[in-house]
């Protein structure tokens, strides 16, 4: 029963940080990334699709994503599906392909980033906890329930307080990659 306490846990725990990696991604740094548009809906013939579900997007240049429909007609619902998302990115096109130039940014901006980096960081680490607090919640309900022993609970404690760092470091070295990303001139 304690195991697959544990698994479940760490599941829940993996769960976590795979969204805040996820989030990680559409973050924009100084170079540009696909990830940015992956939120970006278009109305392709009455169905809500994604960008690259419709188009093939490329990065040419460190600053610069094509986004090469398809079909030709789709390129002006690109481009309000686009503006209307409010990346902060203002497409053009050539009648074949649209073009985002992402413009550079300021030291202050920069450093506005990372702090939100970090606020997700620790919400997510709070999230970690609180998963933590119910396993050892539910660990100590079956010491209770005498279906473990003092023994092995202090066991399976120490063991749910080492996944739990053990997520923590992968947080924290989550945040320090994508800082470095950011702050990178």
């Amino acid at each position: 029963m304690p195991k697959t306490l544990l698994a479940d846990m760490k599941s829940h725990m993996e769960k976590t940080l795979g969204v805040l990696k996820n989030e990680f991604q559409k973050i924009r740094t100084g170079r540009a990334t696909t990830g940015i548009l992956d939120n970006v809906k278009i109305d392709y013939y009455g169905n809500p699709s994604s960008i690259s579900q419709v188009a093939t997007l490329a990065i040419p240049e460190p600053r610069t994503i094509t986004i090469t429909p398809w079909e030709a007609k789709m390129i002006g619902p690109i481009e309000k599906a686009i503006l209307n998302a409010n990346i902060g990115l203002t497409p053009g096109n050539d009648g074949k392909a649209i073009r985002l130039t992402l413009p550079p940014l300021t030291e202050e901006r920069r450093k506005e980033i990372v702090k939100e980096l970090k606020k997700k960081a620790e919400d997510d680490k709070v999230a970690l906890r609180n998963i933590r607090r119910d396993a050892m919640d539910k660990l100590k309900k079956l010491e209770k329930d005498k279906a473990v022993t003092e023994d092995d609970l202090k066991k399976y404690e120490k063991e749910v307080q080492d996944v739990t760092k053990g997520f923590e470091a992968k947080i924290d070295e989550a945040v320090a990659h994508k800082e470095k990303e950011v702050m990178e001139v």
